[in-house]
């Protein structure tokens, strides 16, 4: 009898990752607490500068962050001490969903692990427990929300992307005595686009419908206290369950739900992800609980990222980087090609000492691949135009990225930012 090969699957299925391209390799550095914008590279053994960070308002290296958590683990410990129903409920974690339910103007929020597992476990759980629910996903949605959906069981329609009409049409042809769920972003991260989010609420009035936004790229850094799109637009009130993160603009770990105290309470009762998963530290819970205080208080750090994202994007259109028309904070750079975008990525590392990860396939479709370059408040004029200059000179050496990003020029009728407020 032929035994099965293990590891000759294993390293087929890696030799084609490396063939297509899509191989990813870690980044050993060393990121600088006083700095935030640099690292150490330990693979080529020097300092190089960041483009690709998460943290968009280097709240991850802010004084008063980093003394919060430092407070709390000299108090705490290093742990929570279990999951939230036994042990790992913290005064931090009281405080700090409270926080979260006023920033949405909401009655309670929830904390979880991460904001991936925030959408998973509230829309399986919201899915499989309304009865006969059709849930109704945004083409582009996160593959979280993606996977919460599917392992929800629930009836699912794929409505095209912010195509509010489309929803429309696909509402209408679903009973009225059936629960209908509205899942969508506030700020889509690989094209950096924003909802119709009022068209969209329109439409769940209209037809019933439960709406359920991720705010994850846009909490912290947009709306007069930082709650994100719905708070700039005026539509707090219109949505019924928000999800968000920790980790982008607040600069640590973890998400949340925020919405009606029963419907936070029924996914806190009945969602495994979040029952069985150990508590966030109640030091990393502090620490986020500074931030989002500076941040509900401080509009500074979201006004100086508006303006360094306006001012890289002009830079870039002026001289031909094919960037495209994105109005928030997020600057995808086309490529088109996963191994050109390797090949770029890592000449930046080598010859220029900058640091972008390329995104490829299943991030982006085949034939997007692209650099998604994230501007901070800490980025200075040097060096936005050092990777200007970096981009130009690789873009004249490669016939092959100018050819492959004819198909994807920007729209000058697009803003180049929106405001932050």
């Amino acid at each position: 009898m032929t035994m099965y090969n293990y590891r000759d699957f294993f390293t087929s299925e890696l030799a084609q990752l490396h063939q297509e391209g899509r191989y990813r390799v870690f980044a050993d550095l060393e990121r600088e607490a006083h700095s935030g914008i640099r690292a150490f590279d330990h693979r080529a053994g020097r300092r190089i500068t960041i483009w690709c960070s998460n943290d968009y308002l280097s709240m991850g290296v802010h004084p008063e962050v980093i003394a919060a958590a430092r407070v709390a683990l000299d108090q705490y410990g290093a742990g929570a001490g279990g999951t939230r129903n036994i042990s790992g409920t913290s005064h931090e974690h009281v405080l700090l969903e409270r926080e979260l339910a006023d920033l949405h103007g909401k009655q309670s929020a929830l904390l979880f692990t991460s904001g991936y597992v925030a959408n998973d476990a509230a829309l399986s759980s919201l899915g499989r427990l309304l009865p006969g629910c059709v849930i109704f996903s945004d083409a582009l949605n996160h593959a979280s929300m993606i996977e919460g959906i599917r392992r929800s069981g629930a009836e699912k329609r794929v409505f095209a992307h912010n195509d509010w009409r489309d929803l429309e049409r696909q509402l209408a042809s679903v009973s009225t005595s059936r629960p209908k769920l509205i899942c969508f972003e506030s700020c889509y991260s690989m094209d950096g686009d924003f909802a119709p989010m009022a068209a969209i609420c329109d439409l769940a009035e209209e037809h019933n419908a439960f709406t359920y936004v991720d705010e994850v790229h846009a909490v912290g850094l947009y709306g007069a206290r930082g709650a994100g799109i719905a708070e700039r637009d005026g539509l707090l009130d219109r949505i019924d369950m928000f999800q968000g993160t920790l980790s982008k603009g607040f600069g640590s770990i973890g998400g949340y739900i925020a919405g009606s105290r029963d419907a936070v309470d029924f996914v806190r009762s009945f969602a495994p992800g979040f029952i069985f998963s150990t508590a966030l530290p109640p030091s990393v819970v502090a620490g986020i609980r500074a931030a989002l205080r500076h941040l509900k208080e401080d509009g500074s750090s979201r006004l100086m990222l508006a303006m360094r994202t306006a001012s890289l994007k002009a830079k870039m259109l002026a001289n031909d980087i094919p960037v495209l028309p994105s109005p928030s904070h997020i600057l995808p750079v086309m490529i088109g090609d996963a191994t050109l975008a390797k090949a770029i990525t890592d000449q930046l590392m080598a010859e220029f000492g900058i640091y972008i990860q390329p995104v490829n396939y299943p991030t982006v479709p085949r034939g997007t691949e692209r650099l998604r370059i994230t501007p901070t408040p800490l980025h200075t004029d040097e060096d936005e135009n050092a990777l200007v200059a970096a981009l130009v000179a690789i873009r004249r050496q490669s016939s092959r990225w100018r050819e492959l990003a004819q198909a994807t020029q920007p729209d000058s009728a697009v803003p180049i930012v929106e405001g932050v407020t």
